[in-house]
């Protein structure tokens, strides 16, 4: 198969567990080379994500790298297998390759957490939140882009609502919830939808009130991704040069910190929706 020019962050974390397994190991990449009959240009391609590679040879890497965690080798095959195109390749091309990787972060992660200070998160906007922070971008989008923004997102949320959903946990700072992204109708209208999607049993929303005091962190949107084993677990945070993704241990355990201490400082799911309901009365 030809290389690819732009891997998805998918591919290129497949392609970074690879380059792990095989420094675990304490094996070269001439002897995975040699392993798979390729060239050592071609494995490093592999590790960087820029080239395709088969289940049976992630298997057989596995094997000869002396791993024997069969349900993270079966996590890696299934990443390697080829698999109809994501609905959201439908938009590759027109909106930033950003935020299809978000997309599909979402699409195969089993539980999701994610921490809000200054914006409700993506996954619990209406239509009119997201046109609403679309149009304030600097500099700034066109409508079309605009528009394809406002339907990716409306799309996305099919995650929360498909026959097998995730289990979202929103830690929402109560700035987010006073900041009137365009206007006060859209924002009651916001808001009612927070209470309505809270009710969900895989949804659970609470609200981290200004009395919470100082927070840890940049407060920066932080979203972390458990992968259906714990060595695949992502976090994604928001920055004004677009998404940014990391995986290391030390980063992982940082941020699941900033998160616990949001739950430990957040009002109850009951006394947050109930919170919310005065804000829709104001």
């Amino acid at each position: 198969m030809p290389p690819r020019s732009i891997p998805t962050e998918r591919q290129k974390r497949l392609g970074s567990e690879l380059r792990k397994m095989r420094s675990d190991a304490g094996e070269s990449t001439e002897f995975a080379a040699r392993l798979l009959g390729l060239d050592r240009m071609k494995i490093s391609n592999i590790e960087s994500g820029v080239r395709v590679i088969t289940p049976e040879r992630v298997r057989t890497l596995a094997f000869n790298y002396d791993c024997r965690d069969e349900p993270y080798i079966e996590a890696l095959v299934a990443m390697a297998e080829r698999r109809q195109k994501g609905w959201w390749e439908a938009y590759r091309g027109q909106l930033s390759a950003g935020l299809l990787d978000i997309t599909e972060l979402e699409w195969h992660a089993t539980a999701v957490r994610t921490g809000a200070f200054l914006h409700v998160p993506g996954l619990l906007q209406t239509d009119g939140y997201v046109r609403a922070v679309g149009n304030a971008a600097l500099p700034p989008l066109s409508s079309h882009e605009v528009e394809l923004r406002v339907a990716l997102r409306m799309q996305r949320q099919q995650v929360l609502h498909r026959e097998r959903p995730i289990t979202y946990t929103a830690y929402i700072h109560e700035a987010a919830l006073r900041i009137e992204f365009g206007g006060m109708k859209v924002m009651r209208t916001q808001l009612e939808h927070l209470c309505d999607v809270s009710e969900q049993d895989n949804v659970d929303v609470r609200i981290v009130p200004f009395s919470s005091g100082a927070f840890p962190g940049a407060g920066q949107a932080l979203f972390y991704a458990q992968g259906v084993v714990p060595q695949l677990d992502t976090v994604q945070l928001d920055s004004a040069h677009g998404p940014a993704f990391t995986h290391a241990p030390a980063q992982l355990d940082k941020y699941r910190s900033q998160l616990d201490w949001m739950e430990s400082v957040s009002l109850s799911s009951s006394k947050s929706r109930d919170f919310i309901l005065t804000l829709t009365a104001a």
